[in-house]
């Protein structure tokens, strides 16, 4: 394998044929892209395959298993940010759980992959996970592979590249049919400048309801330090209080509902502090201006079902004193 394959395309070295019980051609659809999604360029299907389920994001955060599961949470683990392709694959009839993971395992190998964790059950699977969180649906540090047997093996693997680092997450468990679940993260900065505040519609948010959502404020997962690219919505904030010198507002912070409530009370307090702190110490806002609160999870404006609701829920709202 080539050096240009090794950094740009990494194909999955497998090395048996495909078995006449399912064909890449039977498939729906062209070999490569089936009726539910196709593959990604950087790690092929196993031959034979068809895809079960796909799911792309641009970006979202993934925690990448490292170590041992110990009631059902990682006892080590790797917080990731970046572009998630997951798909899941049906493997042929007739090979065999190990017989996949070691070709997938073998491939990744040699397109210079490197493991950095591997595990069989029951170490993969040990502990009370029927009431843990996905391994990736917001990102949990607990471990609950779609279908839970004896036979599961699990790997991660790394990818370095100069533009950017990737990552894969793999895991094969019999079922009916065996399947083969596959996580890539490509790591990346979040694109921002995306949404924008501006003073104008915080002050008419604020006249009609009391109260208006900010999404341009930007902190880490479970942290609460501002990102830089939060200065142009911090800056909207400072000309709605500029303009309006009588109005002194709550900063209130709000979470999703992923992990316990007294963390995400306590982050969203953080996070609200945060922002007062910067409009004060920043931008020269008086302090008797503004009153920190934190909300948590108890006032969403979304379901916490989907990743798109809980991304509504994670926001900082200037409510009206």
């Amino acid at each position: 394998m080539t050096n240009n394959i090794a950094h740009t395309i990494i194909a999955v070295l497998l090395c048996v044929a495909a078995t006449p019980a399912r064909t890449a051609a039977q498939c729906t659809g062209t070999p490569g892209e089936d009726r539910d999604g196709k593959d990604n360029p950087l790690v092929s299907r196993y031959p034979g395959s068809c895809i079960y389920g796909y799911q792309q994001v641009e970006f979202e955060e993934f925690t990448l298993p490292l170590g041992k599961n110990v009631g059902g949470k990682f006892t080590k683990s790797q917080h990731l940010e970046g572009k998630i392709t997951n798909i899941e694959y049906n493997i042929p009839e007739h090979r065999s759980i190990l017989e996949v993971f070691r070709n997938y395992q073998q491939g990744l190998k040699q397109g210079g992959f490197e493991t950095l964790y591997t595990c069989a059950a029951p170490e993969c699977t040990s502990g009370d996970i029927g009431n843990s969180q996905p391994l990736y649906d917001g990102g949990g540090d607990r471990w609950e592979p779609p279908w839970d047997d004896a036979h599961l093996r699990y790997l991660s693997a790394k990818l370095a590249r100069a533009e950017g680092d990737v990552y894969v997450a793999l895991s094969v468990s019999s079922g009916v049919p065996d399947r083969a679940l596959l996580y890539i993260i490509e790591v990346k900065p979040m694109e921002s400048g995306l949404v924008t505040v501006d003073a104008a519609a915080l002050a008419s948010d604020i006249t009609r309801t009391g109260h208006s959502a900010v999404y341009g404020i930007y902190f880490d997962t479970g942290k609460a330090d501002i990102k830089p690219e939060s200065d142009a919505a911090l800056k909207e904030i400072t000309k709605l209080l500029q303009q309006d010198p009588k109005l002194k507002l709550y900063v209130v912070g709000h979470t999703d509902n992923v992990g316990a409530l007294a963390s995400n009370m306590d982050l969203s307090k953080r996070r609200a502090d945060a922002v007062a702190k910067a409009l004060m110490t920043k931008y020269q806002i008086a302090a008797a201006r503004l009153n920190a609160q934190g909300d948590g999870p108890l006032a969403p404006v979304a379901s916490n079902d989907s990743e798109d609701g809980r991304a509504k829920n994670r926001r900082v709202e200037l409510v009206k004193q």
